[in-house]
């Protein structure tokens, strides 16, 4: 993982594609490396952890579906943004890219324009305003330097979304936020992205800390948006 110049791991078999984004990438001052394989690619980001990954859908031996999962399975690829490209439009499968992990989502053809300022969020860290850097609501616990979320002591796996999207309710303990807020305090844009994003991320989420003991944290507040709390 580079220091001072993000790295993006490019997944992507389409020669032309592959082009287009390592001029673009490049040109917009991220350092580029590019894997046309899945399995490849899972090697290569498990081996050298990029800052950030740009998976295609459809790739040879090893779909991006598949490999998405993969990554969020492993310790050096967890907490890595993954972006996941492909030609598929239905929500069906926006959604199922989601559930295996992935943070964000965007369909070919797409505007380089978009596909940056769609990286430049998923790169931003959390801004938190805590003297000692933790959270704590009831027994769940977050520890936002080491990316580590409890629950009763035990540990919690998520996303890099989910987890500013965990934050972001715990510092508004209570509060119900609409979709829009979430939409723009998480993910930092809310004109390019679909609400439905946020109840994907919102459902992993309550998945993850059911799994954990703290079923009904997350409160839905219908036809407008969540809240958290004890």
């Amino acid at each position: 993982m580079s220091v001072l110049t993000p790295e993006i791991l490019v997944i992507e078999d389409e020669p032309s594609q592959v082009e287009i984004l390592r001029f673009n990438l490049a040109n917009a001052g991220y350092e580029v490396r590019v894997e046309m394989d899945g399995e490849e690619g899972v090697r290569s980001a498990i081996e050298q952890p990029p800052d950030l990954i740009l998976l295609d859908w459809m790739l040879p031996n090893l779909s991006g579906v598949e490999a998405c999962r993969q990554l969020r399975r492993v310790k050096e690829t967890r907490h890595i943004p993954i972006i996941m490209l492909t030609a598929r439009s239905e929500e069906s499968d926006m959604i199922r890219g989601l559930n295996t992990g992935a943070d964000d989502y965007i369909t070919k053809p797409y505007s380089i324009k978009e596909l940056l300022a769609r990286i430049k969020t998923a790169l931003r860290r959390p801004i938190i305003s805590i003297a000692d850097q933790k959270l704590t609501l009831g027994k769940l616990e977050v520890d936002i330097d080491r990316h580590l979320i409890k629950y009763e002591g035990q540990m919690i796996q998520t996303s890099p979304t989910e987890f500013r999207l965990l934050i972001v309710l715990m510092q508004s303990e209570d509060r119900v936020l609409s979709r829009n807020q979430l939409l723009d305090l998480v993910w930092g844009i809310s004109s390019e992205m679909e609400t439905r994003t946020v109840d994907v991320h919102i459902g992993r989420l309550r998945q993850a800390l059911k799994k954990a003991g703290g079923a009904g944290m997350i409160r839905t507040v219908r036809g407008f948006g969540y809240s958290i709390g004890q």
